[in-house]
């Protein structure tokens, strides 16, 4: 029995909604959750956050061990009241970044060593240590294995070593974090863009057993066609009583085209980095306010959102702040992006449980390709 139910509510095709209950709080499925790399998302606070629909944030490991440590955040009462957010938190294992950021790695059936991208400090980040960070001194409430995840593209035989160490590295995990009732232990799928390698990591993970699954390795640079590829088969090699949470992902259509092929679950930067860099997601697609065709535009991005930066700012005022560099531009439009993502996947939540999802996908993409 998984830690925490998944109660799926209604499926329309592959896709579902459905509620994942937590001690902290019910995550209504499919899910966004905003990254907190470093116990903040970028630029808003956890009220405005909250505001915008999100049931969960995510919180980075390799980031928060290096500063301010994990040591300290559990002094100071973990990681919910040190950044002030109740609602549940999903850290991820901080593999990906020890791999992509770190000034010099190794990684061993051991552990991976590695240089940190700040000062330099060397590091050990083992599956044990993984989970005495994320489960123990942060306090997660979804707690992610440690896994290898190679960049795309991969040679097979590299994805392969992936695979079988991830799967190893899972099951150190699964015996070290033992048995909880308040937090939940996510396996992650690897395989790159091969079929055979992520049913074997599949099959691995299945049985060891896992209160959710991921789907890792996609967003690495493989494009769309290749991602929706590997989710025609990914998610359906997974059980469907659990969570799936595809890892990293992204883009708006990325979301939709995934949600009909049957995930629950998502995370990016994407909201706020655009924000940050004067982009405004939009149903029409997205659209950049350093554009001058703005300058007099006393329209608001969308004057139906219950979201204050949406409805209540003109684009005239949000390409005068981006133009001007002001820091309010950035908060208006990173808390503007994230309610967008927010009321899209409640837009497909509601598609899917009136079993109108299919109508939602062709529209919605029409729209995006047309902005």
């Amino acid at each position: 029995m998984a830690a925490f139910p998944f109660k799926i509510s209604a499926a329309d095709g592959r896709a579902r909604t459905g509620v994942i209950e937590t001690p902290r709080g019910a995550i209504r499925t499919p899910a966004f959750m905003p990254v907190g790399t470093a116990g903040t998302v970028k630029a808003l606070t956890v009220d405005q956050v909250a505001q915008t629909g999100a049931d969960i944030l995510l919180g980075n490991t390799y980031h928060l061990m290096l500063r301010p440590t994990a040591e300290r955040v559990a002094r100071l009462g973990g990681l919910h009241r040190f950044m002030r957010w109740e609602r549940p938190i999903l850290t991820d294992s901080g593999g990906f970044q020890v791999m992509s950021l770190s000034k010099i790695s190794k990684v061993t059936e051991e552990a991976v060593t590695f240089q940190s991208h700040i000062d330099g400090s060397r590091h050990v980040l083992s599956p044990e240590r993984s989970m005495q960070i994320q489960a123990d001194l942060l306090g997660s409430d979804i707690v992610m294995q440690l896994d290898e995840c190679v960049a795309w593209p991969a040679p097979e035989d590299r994805a392969a070593e992936a695979v079988r160490l991830s799967a190893r590295w899972g099951a150190r995990c699964k015996a070290a974090f033992g048995a909880r009732e308040t937090q939940a232990l996510f396996g992650i799928q690897q395989g790159s863009t091969f079929e055979a390698l992520r049913r074997e990591s599949a099959e691995r993970l299945v049985e060891i057993g896992f209160d959710g699954y991921a789907i890792g390795g996609l967003a690495v640079g493989e494009g769309h066609q290749a991602m929706c590829e590997v989710l025609d088969y990914a998610p359906a090699m997974l059980p469907a009583d659990r969570p799936r949470y595809l890892m990293g992902v992204g883009k708006p259509v990325d979301i939709v085209e995934a949600v009909a092929r049957g995930v629950d679950m998502f995370d990016c930067v994407l909201p706020t980095r655009s924000g940050r860099h004067g982009q405004a997601w939009t149903w029409d697609g997205p659209i950049n306010l350093k554009n001058a065709a703005f300058a007099e535009d006393e329209a608001p991005l969308d004057p139906t959102s219950d979201c204050p930066a949406s409805r209540d700012y003109s684009r005239a005022y949000l390409h005068h702040l981006v133009k001007a560099e002001e820091i309010l531009g950035q908060v208006l439009l990173s808390w503007h992006n994230l309610a967008f993502f927010q009321a899209l996947m409640a837009g497909l939540r509601a598609a899917i449980a009136e079993g109108r999802l299919e109508a939602f996908r062709k529209d919605f993409a029409a729209r995006q390709s047309q902005g």
